[in-house]
């Protein structure tokens, strides 16, 4: 293709038409007969006619603010004809804490450039104050309106086009269009990749082999269903504490974010404490798993992982860990053995950034509303399951400008292929989510919020009440997580009816939980004060240097068992090992071959 496109001599040219044709094909791709579009189109729409009824029942408001954007824009024009003529002067507005788009020098150097940024930053702020300030305006509606605002704005941004981006001219001119060249063949690579939406590299997909340069703890898979693998790992100790540990990640994901390199992999890290580690690997499902449901993740899932960790170790009780949904899962499945009067299988619950309430689920509400729901579940049924691919794009919107549009800038704009980067990989590794499954996680548990109300989630013929469980358990949430917010899971760890501890990490949903205690990067608070806000709790807290893993080992200390024993082999006679791990599930990628 490279060689096609230099025989015209032009590339620059050559680009915008080759440009040109891509978005077109991707815009009739995503608009075509995508009902999840059409959904969120008219729900946008329905919001915008909220908004104009609202601001045109007080015009007054709304000509104070157009003053007030006037005014401001008539003070950038003033200020850039003096930088015109005196360059050492100072510009009226500065870029917003954590501003990375407008580093260039020429953003503040050059007056035209400089007019540029400073008219966007005054538009992006006078367009979100507005949305802020106006009255009347139903809450939803202005979460809704605020996030596609936010989206549209940051689209808009003069740093995503060649001309108005003074880094991408220079660099453009200077090598004569051939970065354009390289950026439409990443983009052609992409477009290829993608579902309905442009899913944007943020890493080499060659970067990393599984179970060479990831995923490398040794283990056997030592179960298999056609619902998940279960890997045993090997000791690395000559002892190890009695009752096992199962580690439950979240459904939608592949599991080797809890262990990727050997330097921060949480499941070595618990290995080399003397744990005798099991995780659960789920299928990346197809059409064909359409129909397994919630409960089925339970029953043919959790609970059975459960027995067969008996039946290798002779254990009756596991410590368990449950990341994100995988929490749900877990603290679901204690539930259900409550509510069927059987023994609770699992001695201490550790809950990684799970929601259990979903009343507040964080920027991914504004897709939650009943039209944008069944609009999906349209989709989902036709085709069998929630296409990872898609997923993966939605939750890298909820941060555009660090997820999605400096990807888009640096790969087919500078025509670089990003850097080598283990979470990001894993990231990009989609995970479809069956048919059925999403259909309860969006409305069951989103939508309805069904699971913080006992008995309304029911599996087979028993109903779920959270306030049932009594285990023991362990709530780390992460204070900057934006897809479960730290407050909400704070609230939802109150629906159990165990004695809880609450830990507050730094950073985000996946590098606050991913923090290695030898990197000493991030620390975590801890308060065992009552409170009835989460705020209150946090002003209670008191903040410790280093990872919440050694906190969280002492915590698990007396569910461990009376005395160490043995260092286990990996399976049993009735569970041999099948193959090594990380195992044949997570090697599974999208789109998945039926």
């Amino acid at each position: 293709m490279q060689q096609n496109m230099y025989n015209g001599a032009d590339p620059i040219r050559q680009f915008f038409q080759w440009n040109e044709t891509m978005w077109s094909d991707m815009q009739r791709a995503s608009l075509g007969d995508n009902p999840v579009t059409q959904a969120l189109s008219e729900v946008n729409a329905q919001d915008l006619k909220t908004l104009y009824e609202v601001v045109s029942a007080n015009p007054v408001r709304l000509l104070d603010m157009q003053m007030q954007w006037w005014q401001g824009q008539l003070a950038i024009c003033q200020n850039s004809m003096i930088k015109t003529l005196d360059s050492k002067a100072e510009s009226l507005i500065s870029d917003p804490p954590g501003e990375r788009r407008f580093h260039h020098k020429s953003w503040k150097e050059d007056p035209n450039f400089d007019f540029l940024r400073q008219s966007y930053l005054h538009f992006a702020t006078s367009l979100t104050d507005m949305l802020e300030v106006i009255e009347g305006l139903p809450e939803p509606v202005r979460q809704r309106l605020s996030f596609f605002f936010r989206q549209t704005i940051n689209a808009l941004s003069p740093s995503n086009f060649i001309w108005s981006n003074p880094e991408l001219l220079q660099r453009t001119l200077e090598e004569k269009g051939a970065n354009l060249v390289k950026g439409v063949e990443l983009f052609q690579e992409d477009l290829a990749a993608s579902a309905n939406l442009l899913k944007i590299r943020m890493t080499r997909q060659s970067a990393f082999e599984l179970g060479k340069d990831l995923a490398t703890t040794p283990g056997e898979v030592v179960f298999r269903n056609d619902i998940f693998e279960l890997v045993q790992y090997q000791a690395s100790t000559d002892s190890v504490f009695q009752t096992p540990l199962l580690v439950i990640p979240p459904f939608i994901n592949k599991f080797y974010i809890l262990d990727l390199k050997e330097q921060n992999s949480l499941v070595r890290w618990l290995r080399d404490q003397g744990h005798t580690v099991f995780i659960m690997s789920w299928r990346n499902p197809g059409k064909e798993q359409a129909s397994i449901g919630f409960q089925d993740l339970i029953h043919s899932g959790t609970m059975e992982a459960i027995r067969v960790i008996e039946q290798i170790t002779g254990e009756k009780e596991v410590n368990a860990i449950g990341y994100c949904i995988g929490g749900t899962l877990l603290a679901s499945t204690m539930a259900l053995y409550a509510a069927r009067r059987m023994k609770p299988r699992v001695k201490s619950a550790t809950f990684l950034t799970t929601l259990l309430d979903f009343k507040q689920p964080g920027e991914v509400g504004v897709f939650i509303n009943e039209p944008v729901v069944k609009a999906m579940e349209l989709m989902n049924d036709s085709q069998g399951y929630f296409d990872g691919r898609q997923m993966a794009v939605t939750f890298s919107l909820l941060r555009e400008n660090s997820l999605y549009w400096n990807y888009y800038i640096d790969n087919y704009l500078k025509g670089e292929e990003p850097a080598d980067f283990d979470i990001l990989y894993w990231n990009s590794d989609s995970t479809n989510l069956s048919a059925t499954c999403a259909s309860f996680l969006l409305r069951d548990l989103y939508l309805n919020n069904s699971l913080s109300r006992a008995g309304e989630v029911k599996v087979g013929n028993f109903g779920i009440d959270l306030s049932k469980v009594k285990t023991p358990s362990y709530f780390l949430s992460t204070k900057d997580d934006h897809i479960a917010l730290w407050d909400a899971t704070f609230k939802g760890s109150r629906l159990l009816g165990s004695d809880t501890t609450l830990v507050l990490g730094e950073s985000g949903h996946v590098a606050g939980v991913v923090n290695p205690p030898n990197k000493n990067k991030y620390g975590y608070w801890t308060s065992a004060e009552a409170f009835d806000e989460p705020e209150q709790w946090l002003a209670a807290a008191k903040r410790e240097a280093g990872s919440w893993w050694p906190h969280w080992q002492q915590w698990v200390t007396p569910y461990l068992g009376d005395d160490k024993v043995a260092a286990r082999g990996v399976g049993s006679e009735e569970c041999p090992g099948l193959m090594p791990a990380p195992g044949r599930y997570v090697q599974q990628t999208l789109p998945i071959e039926e």
